[in-house]
């Protein structure tokens, strides 16, 4: 029998700031913790963490947070995060923890695992736990997304997971007041050595973050050529909105890769997402099904998009886009 036990979840910082994520990742972990029993416990490391964030962490459903500080933990580098991480897991035993598929997660994670001997799943959709053994079940997309492959890693703890950002809702602070504990712990100077130095930080020049956009209209292939790009842009302009491509578009030069949609792109979870001239492969689906409002302009009737569709047009998108965009301007005026 194992003696771990509770589950845990990787919140992130920035600036001392939790990010919203880490709020993602108490609702995955909420699910989990009711179905397994014990605690959720959220783990964070950084410097002079802002204490209502920490609270926030109690109040939308954590029963404890360790947050284990030191200046050198202010950045993510990846050696002194893995050491800390590892020394909680060695000395809390953990039965479950999951992180973001963020640049963090994704690279802290498979780095302690391999320090811990544990079982890691990435790029989770769907996380539940197995009623006869207790163990977790990790969902994934594979073979380039054509199937769904569950796994167990039934040997060893902690299960490990990551989850995409943006495919589950954020928990909300509940209603009831809640009383969890939170430790803030000096960080050990022992853990602190890394061999890679931080010297910058330069953001990417996006005008609209797509994970960010409210509002979203995605192109695929069906626009036939880069030079029609001018009908999505003016449209996404009248709606204020980010411009989104499948994989296709990017791979033919027409966008850029941080426009991209879809399992290896991003996943985006806007009010509204209007896809035009988008097929909807599995890939792309992953990343956009979790909109509010979806509309679909396709001349295909069996386009796969129209299966997640709250409004479906059929007909060309070259004779819909310059009518609903020529609509919303005079509407505008």
């Amino acid at each position: 029998m194992h003696d771990h036990n509770n589950i845990w979840i990787l919140a992130e910082q920035r600036d001392g700031r939790v990010l919203r994520v880490s709020h993602e990742l108490i609702t995955r972990g909420r699910d989990l913790a009711a179905k397994r029993g014990g605690e959720l416990t959220a783990a964070i490391f950084g410097n002079a963490i802002d204490a209502a964030d920490l609270q926030g962490l109690i109040d939308r459903g954590c029963d404890r947070v360790i947050a284990m500080e030191a200046e050198a933990l202010e950045h993510f580098l990846v050696e002194p995060f893995a050491r800390c991480l590892q020394r909680l897991i060695e000395s809390r035993k953990p039965e479950i923890l999951l992180a973001a598929a963020t640049t963090t997660g994704r690279t802290l994670l498979p780095y302690v695992a391999i320090k811990v001997n544990a079982g890691l799943t990435a790029d989770c959709t769907v996380l539940d736990i197995e009623d006869e053994t207790g163990n977790l079940l990790q969902t994934r997309p594979a073979i380039g997304g054509n199937i769904l492959a569950t796994i167990k890693t039934p040997n060893h703890r902690p299960q490990m997971a990551t989850v995409r950002p943006r495919s589950t809702k954020p928990a909300p602070v509940l209603a009831e007041r809640r009383s969890g504990v939170i430790e803030r712990l000096p960080a050990p100077a022992d853990l602190l050595d890394s061999r890679i130095t931080r010297t910058g930080f330069e953001p990417l020049d996006e005008t609209t973050r797509l994970e960010d956009a409210d509002r979203v209209v995605c192109c695929g292939r069906g626009i036939k050529k880069g030079e029609n790009l001018s009908l999505i842009e003016d449209l996404a302009e009248q709606l204020d909105a980010a411009v989104g491509a499948t994989r296709d578009v990017v791979d033919r030069g027409w966008l850029s890769y941080p426009h991209q949609i879809g399992l290896s792109g991003k996943t985006v979870a806007p009010a509204v997402y209007l896809g035009a001239g988008v097929s909807g492969s599995i890939q792309h689906l992953a990343g956009m099904q979790t909109a509010e409002t979806i509309i679909v302009i396709n001349s295909d009737p069996e386009a796969q998009l129209f299966r997640v569709a709250d409004i479906g047009i059929v007909a060309s998108l070259f004779d819909v886009l310059p009518v609903l965009t020529k609509t919303l301007r005079a509407a505008k005026e």
